[in-house]
């Protein structure tokens, strides 16, 4: 069967839905990166191509991203309860889960960065983005600063959220949680506060008026240097999640860690060997 049979297919529409969903849940878990996770299912250029010029884009970008966007939809405010629980049932399984499956979707990242070639400077650009990204998240974790949660502080909340999905690997929990904010945003969107949506709704969308064009942009004109650096913020947000202190706690912890990000890496693999005969470019 080819890619075009395969386009409208339910079961395309169904694969697309699940990977939105799980984008959707790595929107808004602590520590994960919806923008890694659309990045790693291929679908971050569509959409910031979309978001950087909606009206030109509507008609040939949206179709193909109805079911990622219904699917990122059930994800964050449906499904995340559910993974919530596991997560806050079995932390340290769960962030290794997500660590396997990106992991295991790292090949297929290298793969599309040369699909341009590799220019000159892409592997500085990926040091370089891993170093800031190091800095950056390792500064927040080390901070304790708290800030109260009203209007203003939710439009900033917004604009993390929106930053998580141009940025891939910048996790709106990462920064929002020592801040003090994750929570009551997240409790706010679960409970479709509008005194939460609103202020969120306007951070994140001119968040997205601001950056989608130039960030565009950025992969229209140096597109290897451009994928290279964010495989560089993959990297380094993967890492700065790993439960390291709970493969040495206990052999049973850390026997049940490695299942776990075995199992993530294999699942991965799958996705993306399916990914690659269904996909439509």
């Amino acid at each position: 069967m080819t890619k075009k049979q395969n386009k409208n297919t339910p079961m395309l529409f169904l694969f697309r839905v699940v990977q939105g969903a799980i984008i959707g849940l790595g929107a808004v878990l602590p520590g994960i990166s919806g923008g890694v996770l659309s990045v790693i299912f291929g679908f971050y250029k569509p959409i910031m191509e979309l978001l950087s010029n909606p009206f030109k884009n509507f008609k040939t970008h949206v179709p193909p991203l109805i079911p990622v966007f219904i699917g990122g939809a059930v994800g964050f405010l449906g499904i995340a309860n559910l993974l919530a629980f596991f997560l806050n049932k079995y932390p340290d399984p769960s962030v290794c889960l997500f660590i396997g499956l990106i992991s295991g979707m790292l090949p297929s990242l290298f793969r599309e960065a040369r699909e341009e070639g590799v220019a000159k400077g892409s592997y500085v650009s990926l040091v370089v983005c891993m170093i800031v990204i190091f800095a950056l998240l390792g500064g927040l974790n080390m901070a304790s600063v708290e800030i109260e949660a009203n209007f203003i502080s939710y439009l900033f909340c917004g604009f993390c959220l929106a930053l998580s999905v141009i940025a891939p690997g910048m996790s709106f929990s990462t920064l929002l949680m020592p801040l003090g904010l994750y929570t009551p945003f997240v409790d706010g969107i679960g409970h479709l506060d509008f005194q939460v949506l609103i202020p969120g709704g306007i951070g994140a969308l001119v968040t997205v008026i601001c950056l989608a064009k130039a960030v565009n942009a950025l992969f229209d004109h140096f597109y290897s240097l451009a994928f290279h650096g964010i495989i560089g913020i993959v990297i380094a947000a993967t890492v700065m999640i790993i439960p390291f202190s709970s493969f040495t706690a206990s052999v049973t912890g850390c026997i049940v860690n490695i299942i776990c990000l075995v199992v993530g890496v294999i699942a991965a693999l799958l996705l993306d060997k399916f990914n690659s005969r269904v996909e439509v470019k």
